[in-house]
């Protein structure tokens, strides 16, 4: 059965506005040719080898609300000052929010390894969950149909598929302990360890100078342990770091690059 939708009203159309507007007006930053310095030559010269800066990082992030409409709202809202690449429904459905070369603000202050500007070297993923529920299986196929899509499309390396609570350790707990990361590993979207039973770790070894290599900001230790657990031990809720624990980072960080 065809519907019509020729006529219906699309409550996002001042925001799509909005959207086209700023967009006009970062097109002719880009248009315009260099400013000479104080001691210009006698003529401008442009290079001929160029190119968009392309994504390395995907950003995934629960929205911590309880509908799709109200993360639309806050993203279609200027004085929200908050936005993200893209949008799952729990029904599965992908809102594409931003040209994946422009910069979402979604990351805030935060860092992975040498890197403190996520945002502008990065994808942002919103899925809708409060983060007090598990995701639902439509959302999950959508997201690996479209991590699968920008690591082809941008060469994104596995390791650079993490979550909010990496990038921002006490101050950020998205996308919660409900999410299936082993899972997404599977798909080759971010690090996992296999099983550890048995395996010994080096009498020197560090595990707040493994966290750091991970890529953890390390700045709060405690922190980054506990960011650390979410990831790859969310059953496990205590403030300890445990031997197991400790098994678990040496693998992971064998499986770094």
């Amino acid at each position: 059965m065809a519907i019509n939708i020729g006529c219906s009203h699309n409550p996002y159309a001042a925001a799509n506005k909005t959207y086209r507007r700023e967009v006009k007006s970062l097109a002719a930053v880009l248009k315009a040719q260099p400013a000479p310095d104080s001691l210009p030559p006698a003529y401008w010269v442009g290079t001929t080898n160029f190119g968009l800066r392309k994504p390395n990082f995907v950003i995934i992030h629960h929205t911590a609300q309880n509908s799709c409409e109200q993360t639309l709202a806050a993203f279609t809202r200027q004085a929200s000052q908050v936005s993200a690449h893209y949008v799952i429904c729990k029904n599965g459905t992908i809102h594409h929010m931003l040209n994946d070369y422009l910069r979402a603000w979604h990351a805030g202050v935060s860092q992975w390894g040498g890197n403190s500007d996520i945002n502008s070297s990065s994808i942002g993923i919103e899925i809708d969950n409060n983060g007090n529920e598990p995701f639902t299986e439509e959302q999950i196929t959508s997201l690996m149909r479209l991590l699968r899509k920008l690591k082809k499309d941008y060469s994104i390396p596995a390791h650079h598929f993490i979550g909010h609570s990496d990038i921002a350790p006490g101050r950020k707990v998205d996308p919660s302990r409900y999410f299936p990361w082993q899972r997404l590993a599977a798909g080759g979207y971010g690090l996992w360890y296999s099983d550890t039973t048995g395996s010994q770790i080096p009498e020197n070894f560090n595990a707040v100078q493994a966290l750091r290599i991970v890529g953890y900001n390390c700045k709060d230790s405690l922190a980054a342990m506990s960011a650390f657990k979410l990831h790859f031990v969310p059953t496990d809720t205590s403030r300890t770091f445990t031997d197991a624990n400790r098994k678990i980072l040496y693998a992971v960080l064998q499986a770094c690059p």
